[in-house]
């Protein structure tokens, strides 16, 4: 059985943790929650302003060893994705995913990260509309698809593309 790892800090949106999983975890794959929080405690949060319902992750970033995963997704909510993209544990963790040629799934804010690893420059890459100017600056073509799949990397916009993303992770993993 094939295991995904999530990556994620603190007021993340809901639906790009759960909603993933869950329809991950009905395509057979065993999932597990990574957090880059000082706790296991972690909040999401709906729409980026109403609190949602907390998880408890299980495994510290610092803990995490990538030969364990076959792919990581990492959930977006701007503040999530701000925080973790200055995170220099959950830089290793991403820079590892990506090194290791395994799929790397980002939703929404989450292709943040990707600029400051260094690994947006030279991809095509889709994200939540207000992320591309700073994906080209970084040296990323960005372009407005449901689901952007460049070698490893799988990117999506928004919850409302939650479907085509999690057929475009199953598809990397088969």
């Amino acid at each position: 059985m094939k295991t995904i790892a999530f990556l994620l800090h603190n007021n993340f949106e809901q639906v790009e943790y759960e909603d993933v999983n869950n329809q991950l975890k009905d395509k057979g794959y065993k999932t597990i929650l990574i957090t880059t929080n000082k706790n296991k405690e972690v909040q999401a949060m709906n729409q980026d302003v109403d609190k949602g319902d907390t998880f408890t992750a299980d495994i510290f970033a610092k803990d995490a060893q990538i030969d364990d995963y076959d792919a990581l997704v990492v959930p977006g909510g701007t503040v999530n994705a701000d925080t973790i993209r200055g995170n220099e544990e959950a830089h290793n963790i991403v820079k590892a995913v990506n090194n290791a040629k395994k799929p790397l799934a980002l939703i929404c804010h989450a292709p943040w990260i990707l600029i400051n690893t260094g690994i947006a420059k030279g991809k095509t890459l889709t994200a939540y509309q207000s992320l591309q100017t700073d994906l080209e600056n970084a040296g990323a073509k960005f372009v407005d698809k449901t689901v952007q799949v460049d070698g490893n990397l799988i990117t999506s916009r928004n919850p409302d593309d939650i479907k085509n993303f999690v057929e475009a992770i199953d598809k990397a993993l088969s």
